[in-house]
């Protein structure tokens, strides 16, 4: 009985120490979930915006094209095409090339580079009137050249300038979005592009 005594206040410091060995161990894993956690949900957010259409527009024009013949300076015979073309314009940001750098333990993200824009633009050509007679034939010919003029002239009208810049703009507040969720984790964002200070970083 007396020995009984002796050896249960040994069993119960035994038992307390693992008890708070354990407690101890189990915060320690918690934390590092947690930075880990960080971590991905700031890259995953990242991946998941991959190839990034940041602005998209639609254009449309008709264009008409006369083929004349002519005989000692005077217009024998005339025809014409009339064309109608639409035309896409994109920007895009493939995000798998930004150099980007997640310092969980510090808890900053570093942004070290943006790519460049991509720029689309993809112009559909309709014949929409074709103004043919017996004796002056349109050529299959004729018709190729007059669509790809087409497509020239709606390329040459869209202004890439202008596109590219309404593009970064929008980019950015894109990327806005993933700046609040690193700040929501306590992160610091470290601009190393100097691109950044529009957004007030």
């Amino acid at each position: 009985m007396r020995n009984l005594k002796l050896v249960l206040p040994f069993v119960a410091g035994i038992l307390l120490m693992l008890i708070l060995f354990f407690s101890f161990r189990s915060c320690l894993n918690i934390t590092e979930k947690t930075e880990k956690s960080d971590y991905y949900i700031l890259t995953n957010q990242i991946s998941k915006m991959n190839k990034m259409v940041v602005l998209e527009q639609d254009f449309s024009a008709m264009q008409k094209t006369k083929f004349g013949y002519e005989f000692f300076g005077k217009e024998m015979t005339s025809n014409s095409v009339i064309t109608y073309t639409k035309t896409n314009a994109q920007v895009s940001y493939d995000l798998n090339k930004m150099k980007m750098e997640v310092d969980s333990i510090n808890k900053k993200l570093i942004i070290k580079d943006l790519p460049n824009a991509d720029i689309r633009i993809t112009p559909s050509v309709e014949i929409q009137s074709l103004d043919d007679s017996f004796i002056n034939r349109i050529s299959e010919k004729d018709i190729k050249n007059v669509q790809q003029k087409a497509k020239q002239t709606a390329i040459n009208s869209v202004d890439q300038n202008k596109l590219r810049s309404e593009g970064r703009k929008q980019l950015m507040e894109n990327l806005n979005n993933i700046f609040v969720l690193a700040k929501a984790l306590n992160y610091t964002i470290e601009d190393k592009t100097g691109q950044l200070g529009v957004l007030g970083l």
